[in-house]
């Protein structure tokens, strides 16, 4: 074996370190790492929007998956960099590190949820070429899985002025080098949101398309998109931009008749999918300035007090996004804002607005409390009702369904249930059934049809309240598959228009309340 002495220990520096280990720079290799590369560009473009430099941002995926990213801002700067003797494009290709986004003289706010930047970009890709227009001169620059293969040329005139960014992902480095358009078509659909009056352009030479997003009301405009098909409470979107200790922030929200909260949360363009400070700040401000503003309502007070802040947000489509200086991400995925101030800034903001804003709407005040407190109710008496349910369950000794025929088997996964339709089907069924690990579960007619129904309303219906009681698995949040009494379920209805919708109602029951 050989000496483990000074000789063994090799020093990996910049980017061929980035080679060797690129899951400590981008997640993985996987697709989402491919696509990572194209965001670290893309970003560096939406930090010149921030500032005001850049009005067009193009994204454009060619036809071997090779991408181009353009933006019309300052350009990366070309002069000879005086620590490093090199231009100073070349040391944003080249060096850990290096770039604007470190300088709050030049970019107050940065996305990047790692801010690897474009150096990370370039040992990663197979080939990559950066275009500078500046100063009336293209000047352009060839690079090869990270290292320079010339130097950075002058190579004609221009009137045009930006940065554009083309390279190919390396094949040597990822599982994949295929670039989803959906993946991309998303983001830089939800970026034109988040940075209204930019235009963003996306073309694709594979598929043959071409989209433009430009929105000038921004996120109100995303609230109108993530509210699409849901009936509206009020029209209105309630929108509110204001900036407090060097952070903006940018709240849009309205309701629906729909039962569940929708709300996305971003953090300097990054998405923030597990929510952070920003999202309880707003979630608090709503809560607390609704709940103080009621009291002047005509409501009875057990009525009043009996909503919490869940029950405020059922039906709510919000968008909250921020401008934080200097974000500090944490959880699972490094996408929930872990900074505390944050909160205190947006719960200050919100609350200022919404006193502000109800006192003047107050037919829109009304209606969300009115939608709370009927929310509120709602899940009182589905808590009655699934507790009326456990009452009755399988797990008492003598409380299964009096016409079930069950079987003998106590092995789940060896037992089965038909569902069937009607008395005389289910006489028919027991006659032919194998009594040791086939039961059958008559039913009375058709179940109510629960894709809209609340639980509440779901729970009261006999039927339902059969199925549950012989299945044993329980409902909704409290569904448990593993103590599911039979393993196979069939439903066995008429082949006629009858049996078809009873088949269609089953199935929706389970999807909505047993998965």
């Amino acid at each position: 074996m050989q000496e483990y002495g000074e000789d063994a220990i090799r020093v990996v520096t910049g980017l061929e370190h980035v080679r060797l280990r690129p899951s400590m720079y981008i997640g993985d290799v996987s697709e989402r790492g491919l696509h990572h590369l194209i965001w670290e560009i893309v970003d560096n473009a939406v930090d010149e929007a921030m500032a005001g430099y850049a009005t067009h941002i193009r994204v454009h995926i060619h036809q071997d998956d090779s991408v181009s990213v353009e933006d019309n801002g300052r350009g990366i700067p070309v002069q000879i960099h005086k620590d490093v003797g090199k231009p100073a494009v070349e040391v944003v290709f080249t060096v850990l590190g290096a770039g604007g986004k470190f300088d709050k003289k030049v970019y107050q706010y940065s996305g990047g949820l790692h801010g690897v930047g474009a150096s990370v970009v370039n040992a990663l890709s197979e080939w990559l070429i950066v275009e500078v227009y500046k100063d009336g001169q293209i000047y352009r620059q060839e690079y090869e899985r990270g290292i320079p293969k010339t130097d950075l040329e002058i190579v004609g005139p221009t009137t045009k002025k930006g940065t554009k960014i083309t390279f190919k992902p390396d094949q040597e480095i990822f599982e994949t080098t295929k670039i989803k358009f959906d993946i991309v078509e998303k983001r830089i659909r939800e970026l034109a949101y988040l940075n209204k009056n930019v235009t963003f352009e996306l073309i694709d030479d594979r598929l043959n398309k071409h989209l433009v997003f430009r929105f000038e009301k921004g996120i109100l405009e995303l609230v109108d998109y993530l509210s699409e098909g849901k009936e509206k409470l009020f029209e209105d979107i309630v929108y509110i931009e204001s900036s407090k200790d060097n952070t903006m922030v940018e709240v849009a929200f309205r309701y629906t008749k729909d039962y569940k909260e929708t709300l996305e949360s971003f953090v300097n363009n990054i998405k923030t999918i597990e929510g952070g400070t920003h999202v309880s700040g707003f979630r608090s401000a709503l809560s607390k300035v609704v709940s103080k503003l009621s009291q002047n309502m005509k409501i009875s007070k057990e009525l009043k007090e009996m909503f919490t802040g869940e029950d405020l947000r059922e039906g709510l489509v919000a968008v909250v996004s921020c401008k934080v200086p200097d974000p500090q991400f944490e959880g699972q995925t490094k996408t929930k804002l872990g900074n505390q101030e944050t909160k205190n800034i947006v719960e200050s903001v919100v609350s200022d607005f919404l006193s502000d804003y109800f006192e003047k709407h107050q037919d829109i005040l009304k209606a969300i409390v009115e939608k709370a407190i009927e929310a509120a109710l709602a899940r009182e008496a589905a808590r009655k009702a699934k507790d009326l349910v456990r009452r009755k369950s399988f797990l008492e000794d003598t409380s299964l369904p009096g016409k079930l025929a069950d079987c003998s088997e106590k092995d789940p996964s060896k037992c089965e249930i038909f569902i069937v339709e009607g008395e005389s089907a289910g006489g028919s069924a027991k006659q032919g059934r194998d009594r040791r690990f086939q039961a059958i579960l008559p039913l009375k007619g058709k179940i109510l049809n629960v894709e809209k129904a609340r639980l509440d309303k779901a729970l009261s219906n006999e039927e339902i309240r059969t199925i549950i009681s012989a299945l044993g698995c329980n409902i909704g949040d409290e569904v448990d598959l593993g103590a599911l009494r039979y393993h196979k379920t069939i439903i066995m209805t008429d082949a006629d228009v009858d049996g078809s919708h009873i088949r269609t109602l089953l199935l929706t029951f389970f999807y909505r309340f047993m998965t």
